[in-house]
């Protein structure tokens, strides 16, 4: 059956009726997309990024470099916050629905069975390829396995820090899930890893060796630079990204020029990784915004870097924190060592949408158990803002726990999503 789209309203409401979060672990429909489309090996340098955390920073990293050189490139990011249109960059800018109606229309009519994120992951490598990109990079949604991502040939893998996270779908132990996550590796191409645990790391030494594929484990970046996006964790982020540009730059011919690489890490900018937003005042339709520290942190791994920064000082500690998560998180974990990071502040749980999504009174119940006094819960972060009083709008307001609950807060405030 024919499918096309002729608006970027009909196309945003077919993807709204498509279920966000189901999954079909199969790469055979986008086997036969690509393959229809041309694109199981797309005409540019194709760059996936996979790992738990530090991902998205990892792969605008690399971009920010690559675009600094002169390279045209695409970056391929989820999930997104405000619009779709988030996820697909050409050269640091949303690409615009209107210029992916013909791909996503091509692509739904060879198979309509695509899932959302298989609909978005082959419009982003079609988009890439009429914009004349010269190299990719792909940031893998979910372990590698089965990702939509994996189903195009890569030029370089790169992982980042491996942790537990998706347990119930790649595996209950770091070792499981470091086991799917490389298969990445699915060539001799080369590939960059992060610092990673010593089982990790002997899993995609594996992995590397069964396809005679080189794997280059990448310096932590030294202090003299300065980065686009805060925290200490940031570093290790930039050494994996700076390893990476450098294999692509010699399959790319070109030179790596030290200006230029500091320009690219000092510019890279992701929302919603230990970002600071200014205040603003109310309007007739949105309540009164303090400065707000915001970070998506929704597992151990990622706390454990926002708690870091809190504790060095690289953010504003804040006196107010607005928390929600995802009840599948091991948000207990996380949340324990928040407390313990700053203890005595005023907690506001606001609900956040959709089925996955902890109770407040279940978030206020434990942070009680630690023995935090002062929690509210409300029906949504709108009315947890309205509700912050005289003091708390003076502070600084640190919202985290989900990017869902993150994505709820640029609805309101969608300027947030730029720089400063």
């Amino acid at each position: 059956m024919t499918q096309e789209f002729t608006s970027p309203k009909d196309l945003s409401s077919y993807l709204d009726n498509l279920n966000f979060f189901h999954m079909d672990l199969s790469l055979s429909r986008m086997e036969k997309v690509l393959q229809a489309m041309d694109l199981t090996r797309p005409p540019y340098i194709v760059c996936q990024v996979v790992g738990t955390n530090g991902k998205g920073s990892t792969a605008t990293f690399i971009a920010s470099l690559l675009k600094k050189h002169g390279i045209k490139t695409g970056l391929y990011t989820s999930p997104h916050f405000y619009s779709p249109e988030e996820r697909i960059q050409t050269d640091g800018q949303w690409t615009k629905m209107a210029d992916w109606l013909s791909c996503a229309s091509e692509a739904v009519s060879i198979c309509p069975d695509l899932t959302y994120f298989e609909i978005l992951t082959v419009t982003a490598l079609a988009v890439f390829r009429d914009q004349g990109v010269q190299c990719a990079v792909l940031e893998a949604g979910l372990g590698a396995q089965h990702d939509a991502t994996t189903a195009t040939a890569a030029d370089l893998a790169v992982f980042t820090p491996i942790a537990l996270d998706h347990t119930a779908l790649l595996g209950d132990t770091v070792t499981a899930i470091a086991g799917e996550k490389a298969h990445a590796i699915r060539s001799s191409a080369p590939a960059v890893t992060a610092r990673q645990q010593e089982s990790v790391m002997a899993v995609l030494e594996k992995r590397a060796a069964l396809f005679g594929a080189q794997l280059t484990c990448a310096p932590e970046l030294g202090p003299g630079y300065k980065l686009g996006l805060a925290g200490s964790h940031q570093y290790s982020n930039a050494g994996t990204a700076l390893a990476a540009f450098k294999i692509l730059a010699e399959k790319l011919g070109i030179v790596p020029d030290e200006d230029c690489v500091r320009k690219g890490l000092a510019e890279a900018f992701v929302p919603g990784r230990l970002q600071t937003v200014s205040p603003m005042p109310a309007t007739a339709s949105r309540p009164n915004r303090p400065c707000c520290v915001l970070d998506g942190a929704h597992n151990p791994h990622g706390m454990q870097s926002l708690t870091s920064a809190l504790h060095s000082g690289a953010v504003r500690r804040p006196e107010t924190v607005v928390y929600s998560c995802l009840a599948d998180k091991d948000w207990r974990t996380g949340l324990a060592m928040l407390v313990q990071e700053v203890p005595g502040v005023s907690w506001h749980i606001p609900a956040i949408p959709g089925e996955r999504s902890e109770k407040p009174e279940n978030i206020v119940r434990f942070l009680e158990g630690l023995g935090e006094k002062q929690c509210q819960e409300h029906s949504s972060l709108k009315e947890a803002f309205m509700a912050l009083n005289p003091a708390e709008q003076e502070g600084t307001v640190l919202v985290t726990g989900s990017l869902y609950l993150l994505s709820t807060f640029y609805e309101i405030w969608p300027e947030a999503l730029h720089r400063d």
